[in-house]
């Protein structure tokens, strides 16, 4: 969401099943993997497929992945001058791994706006949907999760900020979300979305103040 990232992660996925003869396409990729932690991932291709992806699979595909994002990665258009007039706290909750987490933000020259503000599933016993991650966050952050704002791409993010009692909002504009259709992308009505980070302080105007707490997965 803040790096367009998901369409790069979706096909080197799709890359290294295919190496171990399980065939899916990037449908299945957005339906099943993404926005969730590589636990759930691991978990939802043993349950689907019988493989349990082990440690060398789960290290030669980050290590592909990391691969990819050196050469092709690119921060989402507008998200460095929308930053630059956040005055409120800001921080990442994602469900990357922290090296994943901690590169793609330095490639996009966006690592300064997070500093020490970087919060990843492996801290916490459940990843999204659950709201445990978020929680986290907005602990560390000292912020009530009732005056959080998220901003989600993902389903699971969506569902976990609302189970984590936090408004959400969610981001259309990267590339992996284009081909859904308006009932998907708010799945059904329950969530607002816009698709451009200029459309986002007419939507939540209150984060250019300083009070209260702002979280951007």
């Amino acid at each position: 969401m803040l790096i367009d990232s998901e369409v790069i992660s979706a096909n080197v996925l799709i890359d290294a099943l295919r190496s171990v003869g399980i065939h899916v396409d990037f449908d299945y990729v957005q339906a099943h993997f993404l926005g969730r932690s590589w636990t759930k991932v691991a978990a939802e291709i043993r349950a689907s497929h019988g493989y349990l992806p082990g440690t060398d699979f789960e290290q030669r595909y980050r290590s592909q992945l990391l691969d990819r994002f050196e050469r092709e990665l690119k921060p989402t258009s507008g998200i460095r001058e929308l930053l630059d007039k956040i005055a409120a706290k800001i921080c990442v909750a994602t469900s990357s791994s922290p090296k994943r987490a901690s590169r793609s933000l330095q490639l996009a020259g966006l690592a300064d706006h997070f500093d020490g503000r970087i919060f990843t599933a492996s801290q916490v016993d459940c990843g999204k949907p659950a709201p445990d991650l978020f929680l986290f966050a907005a602990s560390h952050m000292q912020v009530d999760p009732a005056r959080c704002l998220v901003i989600e791409d993902s389903a699971p993010g969506i569902q976990a900020a609302m189970n984590a009692g936090m408004r959400v909002l969610r981001f259309t504009g990267a590339s992996h979300l284009r081909k859904l259709d308006a009932a998907s992308l708010t799945l059904n009505g329950a969530v607002a979305c816009f698709d451009k980070w200029e459309q986002f302080l007419e939507m939540a105007p209150q984060a250019q103040l300083p009070s209260g707490g702002r979280m951007t997965p």
